[in-house]
């Protein structure tokens, strides 16, 4: 799965650039504060796309429906998860199913 350039940013962690991004609009699930909002990230370089990293954030979505205060999501953030993931054995340039990668535990509960 290739992520969509549009709306997506740049980052660089460990000498590898990477581009995240995080869904405009929230689903329904995320709209009604049932689920964490979720980003997703891939490596920039190779010919191929990889795998994709789908990392859950354990915040509601900033445009959820009924008003739930959400910090945003900082480039600091996208570096730990994408470090994190690396340690767990997500290989970005290798072909395959999304890696999952779930940062909710310990959240506030506030969702």
């Amino acid at each position: 799965m290739a992520l969509n350039k549009k709306g997506s940013r740049r980052i660089t962690v460990d000498g590898i650039e990477y581009r995240w991004r995080i869904r405009r609009k929230p689903s329904y699930a995320q709209g009604l504060c049932w689920t964490p909002m979720t980003y997703a990230v891939e490596a920039v370089s190779g010919s191929q796309p990889g795998t994709t990293l789908i990392v859950t954030s354990g915040q509601a979505h900033p445009s959820n429906w009924v008003g739930v205060e959400t910090e945003p999501i900082r480039p600091a953030h996208v570096a730990a998860s994408i470090r994190e993931a690396r340690e767990q054995g997500w290989e970005p340039a290798r072909g395959g199913p999304p890696f999952q990668l779930d940062r909710s535990a310990g959240c506030s509960g506030r969702l």
